[in-house]
């Protein structure tokens, strides 16, 4: 028998959003980070050990992205039919046994390139089934007006594990070669899909029978396009995430070796962006913004400031303090984001709208990153930077000519314990309730 003792102890251990499945979720995060991160780094030098160039690294990096882009909508439609925990763990185990045969032929010496772009877009297949299912999962997993802090906790212990990991990764790599480093992630991935293995999907009402996957896409589609604030807002991002992959991918290394003085500031002024995020969260636990998605979106010019800063260049401290402010304000995008997809997109629409947002905002990645150096030859590095930061801050001012963009708020306690509402109901009624 329960106690009130015994209650208020794991009230006072454990609040009262952070439910079963979050706390799985989080600590599956958490394993996954540290390990992927690492992994990243790894990937690059086994492909340098087995006498390959800067090209082919780039290689290995695209297979792993175009799997990514292709399947993420496909993905995104089989997570809101099947159960998505399962999908995240079948993710994880195509995951666990691509890098473990990975770590094997690294330490087996020899791989080939293409074994290697093989395995990689493997483990980017997993990732475009995994990441749909996993963030309907997380926003299932939470309710009420506290679900942003929610968010933000998730995230701030994702960011941490990432640059844990991504330290962890280098020493290991430093001191025992990166097939070892690989050989951790596989584990890392067995290890969060046995625990995601335990999500309780029982709160979650069974789907209706459909008519097919590409009913179910289509489905996706209205849901995402009836809604100006979504998709002018992944509109913007697919901009914005394309030309900033490009300034600190191609961009940042090499304005540090050639002015900054080598990869070490570089490493700097990275670190300086994940501290930032950290703190953006930790910000987010605690601030409330009524109009969530202007925030949010107001906190997107300062991702122009990394280019620009680049372009000039600032030294190494200035960038870092330019890298740090954009950590804290990409932060607070993120859960604002999350908070309104919570709170604006039924429960069996989340993997499908999830799969378009991933969709957008990363399909123009690999054309920017393969473009940055013909612009540079073309243009030249400083005016590209700077055309960068201008492409930031020209079509973020554009969606804030969005008026749901504007004035979307954040639901009081009162408005939400109101009258219930059927998943159908609510898909229609949504764009009435922006206005």
């Amino acid at each position: 028998m329960t106690t009130p003792a015994a209650g208020l102890r794991r009230h006072a251990r454990r609040p009262e959003w952070a439910g079963r499945n979050y706390t799985l979720l989080t600590a599956a995060a958490i394993v996954t980070s540290l390990g992927t991160h690492g992994a990243l780094i790894a990937a690059a030098f086994a492909v340098l050990q087995s006498g390959g160039d800067g090209g082919d690294v780039g290689l290995v990096a695209a297979a792993r992205t175009l799997p990514l882009v292709l399947f993420l909508l496909i993905g995104g439609a089989i997570a809101d039919r099947v159960p998505r925990h399962r999908v995240m763990v079948a993710a994880n185990a195509l995951n666990c046994v691509s890098q473990g045969l990975f770590a094997v032929l690294v330490l087996a010496g020899d791989p080939q390139l293409w074994q290697m772009m093989l395995l990689t877009a493997l483990c980017g297949a997993g990732q475009a089934f995994f990441n749909p299912a996993a963030e309907g999962m997380l926003m299932s997993s939470v309710s009420g007006e506290q679900a942003g802090r929610a968010f933000a906790l998730f995230r701030m212990a994702m960011h941490g594990a990432a640059i844990g990991g991504a330290a962890l990764g280098g020493a290991l790599i430093a001191a025992v070669g990166p097939g070892w480093v690989l050989a951790v992630d596989a584990a890392a991935f067995a290890v969060a899909g046995a625990l995601r293995a335990f999500l309780d999907v029982g709160h979650i009402r069974p789907r209706q029978p459909g008519g097919g996957l590409l009913a179910d896409l289509q489905d996706g589609w209205k849901e995402f396009s009836s809604r100006p604030w979504l998709w002018g807002i992944v509109a913007q991002f697919s901009v914005v995430v394309a030309v900033v992959g490009a300034a600190e991918s191609v961009y940042g290394p090499l304005v540090a070796r050639d002015e900054l003085g080598g990869a070490g500031p570089w490493g700097i002024a990275l670190a300086a962006f994940g501290v930032g995020t950290l703190g953006g969260a930790l910000l987010m636990m605690r601030w409330k913004p009524r109009r969530m998605l202007l925030a949010g979106t107001l906190c997107v010019f300062p991702l122009a400031a990394p280019a620009a800063a680049l372009a000039v260049p600032l030294p190494v401290a200035g960038l870092s303090v330019v890298m740090l402010l954009s950590g804290v304000a990409i932060e607070v995008f993120g859960v604002a984001w999350m908070t309104a997809l919570h709170q604006e997109i039924p429960e069996d629409m989340l993997s499908r709208v999830s799969a378009y947002d991933w969709f957008g905002s990363v399909a123009m990645l690999p054309l920017a990153t393969a473009l940055a150096g013909p612009a540079e030859g073309l243009f030249g590095r400083r005016e590209s930077l700077w055309g960068c930061a201008v492409l930031v801050v020209l079509v973020t001012a554009a969606v804030l000519f969005v008026p749901d963009v504007r004035n979307l708020t954040r639901r009081t306690k009162e408005v939400a314990t109101g009258p219930a509402v059927t998943p159908s109901a609510d898909a229609e009624g949504a764009v009435g309730r922006l206005g």
